[in-house]
């Protein structure tokens, strides 16, 4: 099939699809007598594996390195599983440091709060975000 049947088909663009064969996520396919290119069937599928795995937050790179172990034979369901263990470990750690920002800019609006402008203190820039020291 034409690239322009692939992206109706797969719901891309013809200028991704050409990225993603760039990038080796979809092999070069083989060309007709007059220059097309002349996509197989199972581009479609392969198109909707990048899409699917960029959807659950693989990169690219790691993408590809699954599809490498599918193209060499291989069951890649292990290394999806530690990827997926990756992604999963580190969206816990942002979590982790984003409650962690909430909880301080909550005792700082506490402190905004509290504080008035016209009594604001002139040794240190703000005293909302510097309070007094001892």
């Amino acid at each position: 099939m034409r690239i322009g049947d692939l992206a109706a088909r797969s719901g891309l663009t013809t200028r991704t699809i050409r990225f993603y064969e760039d990038g080796g996520l979809l092999p070069a396919p083989p060309r007709t007598a007059n220059g097309y290119r002349d996509y197989p069937d199972t581009s479609v599928i392969r198109l909707a594996f990048v899409r699917d795995a960029q959807h659950a937050g693989l990169t690219l790179a790691e993408i590809r390195s699954v599809l490498a172990l599918r193209d060499d034979g291989q069951a890649p369901c292990g290394h999806v599983t530690g990827l997926i263990h990756e992604h999963l470990a580190d969206i816990e750690r942002r979590m982790a440091e984003l409650a962690a920002t909430r909880d301080a800019l909550r005792l700082l609006a506490d402190r905004a709060a509290a504080t008035d402008p016209a009594v604001c203190g002139t040794d240190d820039i703000c005293t909302i975000l510097n309070p007094a020291r001892p």
